[in-house]
């Protein structure tokens, strides 16, 4: 018999149970972070800070008390160069990863294999397609209206929710570009809204500190109280790498359960665990 969809107060278990029958159910959400592809090899982002630095010819101490970052310094770079498009060709350039290096990833397989129907990204880089591409699952990319209507129906749709290098406009790069989408109506937003009132979410590769990503979450727990059926949202899980009381309490708040790495593992080790756990009970029950 299928299981039926099942509200927050009735799933109860471990995480990997809840995440299992959701996928079976094609009723789950992957949201990937940076921390993801920083496990294959991706600069952080402070080589991109770096970059901006030196392209703009600015000593470091500029960004001493800067609030937002690069954000900052890539709407500094816009207003100087008239446009984003020489860094976003370098962005192109350099956070590049050989594929070879994410077909031999046992996080990016298991992503691939645990054929969530959606995956969003604030990623801009393009490791969640070529991990599709390299082991020959289909998938559909939306990082615009024009991509949401005409994307395929029945495939992975991986979903790039700060934009992707092929569509400069649909990048959210600078900090007017985050301050826009504090809106949370462009079209990407009200697919995630819809997307996100039926499905359990889990994020994984995030900094929970990350203003960006905590504006996100408090925006769904928004959602569901003012819809009067709280009781009734889907339950919804963050990886993390180092286990923080404050944290978890906020977020629990938020209905977002946390789940740390075992003790005696990596961040990468224990997420991998993670999934493969996930991918397990998804082999046994079938």
């Amino acid at each position: 018999m299928d299981e039926q969809p099942t509200g927050l107060a009735d799933q109860q278990g471990p995480p990997q149970d809840i995440l299992a029958a959701a996928i079976r159910q094609r009723r789950a959400i992957l949201f990937v972070g940076a921390g993801v592809s920083m496990a294959v090899g991706l600069p952080s982002w402070q080589s991109l800070i770096d970059h901006l630095l030196d392209d703009l010819g600015l000593e470091r101490d500029v960004i001493e008390g800067m609030h937002g970052g690069y954000q900052t310094l890539a709407e500094y770079y816009r207003l100087k160069r008239g446009g984003i498009g020489p860094l976003r060709s370098w962005l192109d350039r350099n956070w590049r990863v050989d594929p070879g290096k994410i077909a031999a990833s046992k996080l990016h397989k298991l992503i691939v294999e645990l054929d969530f129907p959606t995956v969003y990204t604030t990623n801009y880089d393009r490791n969640l397609e070529t991990a599709f591409d390299v082991l020959g699952k289909p998938y559909a990319k939306i990082s615009n209206a024009k991509e949401i209507a005409s994307a395929t129906a029945g495939v992975t749709h991986i979903i790039k929710f700060h934009g992707d290098f092929d569509d400069d406009t649909s990048l959210v790069l600078t900090e007017t570009d985050f301050l826009n989408r504090l809106a949370f109506n462009s079209p990407l937003d009200v697919r995630f809204r819809a997307d996100a009132l039926a499905s359990t979410l889990l994020f994984i590769g995030y900094s929970m500190s990350d203003p960006n990503i905590r504006l996100l979450l408090h925006r769904i727990w928004q959602t569901w109280e003012e819809s009067g059926h709280r009781q009734d949202r889907p339950r919804s899980f963050a990886f993390v790498s180092q286990p923080n009381p404050v944290q978890e309490a906020v977020l629990a708040n938020w209905g977002i359960t946390t789940v740390g790495a075992p003790d005696g593992t990596t961040a990468d080790e224990g997420l991998t665990r993670f999934l493969r756990d996930i991918r397990r009970r998804l082999d046994v029950k079938t």
